[in-house]
């Protein structure tokens, strides 16, 4: 009955959606527990590209239990088009099949609004964010203001809480932002049309997890974003809202620490980035170019393009420390095919001297210089590769030094986009 976190190593991307679907055969329970539909994860099965912003990646499968976690803020309506969506490719999306915990934070409109208009004044001093509202959601859970799901099966609550709000929102968004301030009405009917439609999907997740375990069930939480966009441990302000490192499991879905057995990080092989903020080791070059195109690395959410690098090993054992990493999944391996050589950042210098970890103050980051060690490239395809030994002898020398260096087994390989195309290792629901 093992309970495993799978979370990003890296700024997020890391081709999480993949392996917790490929998981997900194992499980019988899988809850996301942060974040909201600022994160995308791309799945491609029996040839169909699917996108996931909110529901857990296991829906694909008939006999699995879905959940959304407290520490997800939630958009009711992308979730609800989430769902018609599935359902209309042929993905049935019934309540039993997902939950959602009565106690997830609501995304509001005024929420959105914020956002954009934030980033608007910023200029070229913006973090970056999708303008989904996360951020600001986030920031009325802590100020103890915000909108739970539950609230809408009570509508004299609702409307308590809406109009209180609301009028310190329209203040902010016109005389400071320049907004055009929003309808009460029109959200307070909406969102009660809303809480209609999601009343038989809520349910306190805490508890549907804590009889799932002692029933045996094995639980699969699956983390959206990466490490270094932890609000505590990342590249602040350049981060998400919320703790995407494991931990951020137990307070996300309501269970305790010692209910988790094994935590496995995603880690590209190489590095990639949405939006704004250091990155050390990007390549603004032909290779940086060659691992966009090859690697598809556009945004799944917005459509950005990625800023691509070479694998940092210092942010990988910023990860290892931070998640406390029982096992390594590495994607994307078969980008790198047709690379004469590929390089691996083992530390930076900054001013002359030599670091091998990421320092604490953004302006010292962005002054990073990584330092390299070289790898033999290869030119075999690697989409039929289902062993180790099916791999050419530089690939798994590459994958044998970043063992060796984050002191983590590689317990899975992705060599395609494709469900198909990997090669497993050890299974970490087999402890």
């Amino acid at each position: 009955m093992p309970s495993v976190v799978v979370v990003g190593t890296q700024w997020g991307d890391e081709g999480k959606g993949k392996v917790v679907d490929l998981l997900a055969e194992r499980a019988d329970y899988i809850v996301r527990f942060q974040g909201g539909n600022n994160a995308g994860h791309t799945l491609v099965i029996n040839g169909q590209k699917h996108i996931l912003h909110l529901i857990p990646s296991g829906i694909f499968h008939d006999d699995k239990v879905c959940l959304i976690g407290n520490g997800v803020v939630v958009d009711p309506s992308v979730l609800l088009k989430e769902i018609e969506g599935l359902e209309k490719s042929g993905v049935p999306v019934p309540p039993g099949k997902l939950y959602v915990s009565e106690n997830a934070h609501l995304i509001m409109p005024y929420h959105k609004a914020i956002d954009l208009g934030r980033e608007a004044r910023k200029g070229k001093t913006r973090i970056g964010t999708t303008g989904r509202g996360i951020g600001p959601c986030y920031e009325d859970k802590i100020a103890r203001r915000g909108i739970k799901a539950g609230d809408l099966l009570d509508p004299e609550l609702f409307a308590q809480k809406l109009r209180e709000t609301l009028e310190e929102k329209n203040f902010y968004l016109e005389k400071y932002l320049g907004q055009a301030p929003l309808s009460y009405e029109e959200i307070y009917r909406t969102y009660l049309e809303y809480g209609e439609r999601l009343a038989p999907y809520l349910t306190n997740v805490s508890e549907k997890l804590a009889v799932a375990r002692a029933e045996g069930k094995n639980i699969l939480f699956e983390g959206a974003q990466g490490t270094q966009l932890d609000i505590d441990h990342g590249t602040y302000p350049f981060v998400t809202s919320s703790n995407t490192v494991a931990g951020g499991a137990c307070a996300g879905a309501g269970v305790g620490p010692t209910t988790i057995d094994y935590v496995l990080g995603i880690c590209k092989a190489y590095t990639t980035r949405v939006g704004e903020g250091p990155f050390p080791t990007e390549l603004e070059n032909e290779i940086g170019q060659h691992l966009r195109e090859c690697g598809g690395e556009y945004g799944s959410t917005t459509g950005r393009p990625r800023r691509c690098g070479w694998l940092d090993g210092v942010i990988l054992k910023e990860a290892v420390r931070l998640n406390g990493l029982s096992g390594l999944a590495i994607t994307k391996l078969d980008v790198l095919t047709g690379l004469t050589e590929i390089q691996f950042c083992e530390s930076y210098e900054l001013d002359g001297k030599t670091l091998s970890r990421l320092p604490s103050r953004i302006s010292e980051i962005s002054r990073l210089k990584p330092r390299y060690r070289s790898f033999r490239g290869w030119h075999k395809e690697l989409s039929a590769c289902r062993t180790l030994e099916d791999l050419p002898p530089e690939a798994r020398e590459y994958l044998a030094f970043i063992e060796e260096f984050s002191q983590v087994p590689v317990v899975m390989i992705s060599t395609g986009p494709a469900r198909e195309q990997h090669i497993l290792i050890r299974d970490p629901f087999s402890l």
